[in-house]
């Protein structure tokens, strides 16, 4: 009899160990599955795009839409459009100078009727008989509006975040802005940048001279037009 009980007992625990209703798969938690990974994000590529700072195609320049903001709030106009990259580590090209390079200050008329805004430009000739390298970036152009002694706008009054693109001008090479800046016939000065209404020059045929400068080389003429 006691060999019985003790036979049962033994049964009893062997079933509870053994649990042969179980199916035997393992459920794997669901970290180990992947249900509760965090997704991955994308890498995003930082090579440089067309019309980069960094690339070697100069960028378009954007326009005023309106006349509260400067039409140098984004960009100024970035020549050349056919300007060579800067060289390789191993190649070299010296700084342009002004014994090097000429700019010259262009719009695309000599007068504009009322309504009409004037489209400024810039046009390099490397009159060297060798390459060399100029800052054509952001950083370094400025467009000037005066008449008479009273300068009515510039560029850098109300440009954002400026930036420098190296280029190099082969020998003999002529290059001008990819698009024009246009100027919205308005005053600039820092202090009005977000105003929406500023002085509107004078027309009537009020004259006016544009000069520019990039690379630290200044235009060697004004380009003068007339307003109506």
């Amino acid at each position: 009899m006691l060999l019985l009980v003790l036979i049962a007992i033994v049964a009893v625990v062997w079933l509870l160990i053994a649990r042969p209703w179980s199916s035997g798969a393992a459920v794997e938690p669901a970290d180990a599955q992947g249900q509760d990974a965090q997704p991955v994000l994308p890498v995003v590529s930082t090579s440089p795009q067309p019309g980069d700072a960094s690339s070697g195609t100069p960028s378009s320049t954007p326009t005023a839409t309106d006349g509260a903001t400067d039409a140098a709030t984004d960009a100024a106009s970035t020549p050349p459009s056919d300007a060579t990259k800067t060289p390789s580590p191993g190649a070299s090209a010296a700084a342009c100078t002004p014994n090097d390079v000429t700019v010259q200050a262009v719009t695309d008329k000599t007068s504009y009727a009322s309504g009409q805004d004037p489209k400024l430009s810039i046009e390099l000739t490397n009159e060297s008989d060798q390459p060399c390298t100029l800052n054509v970036g952001t950083s370094a152009q400025v467009f000037t509006i005066t008449s008479g002694s009273d300068t009515w706008w510039r560029s850098t009054d109300c440009q954002s975040e400026p930036s420098d693109m190296l280029v190099v001008l082969n020998a003999g090479q002529k290059v001008s802005s990819s698009q024009p800046l246009v100027w919205d016939r308005t005053r600039s000065s820092v202090a009005t940048c977000q105003a929406k209404n500023r002085p509107q020059a004078a027309g009537g045929g009020a004259s006016y001279h544009l000069s520019v400068e990039i690379g630290g080389i200044d235009s060697i003429d004004d380009a003068i037009f007339q307003l109506y």
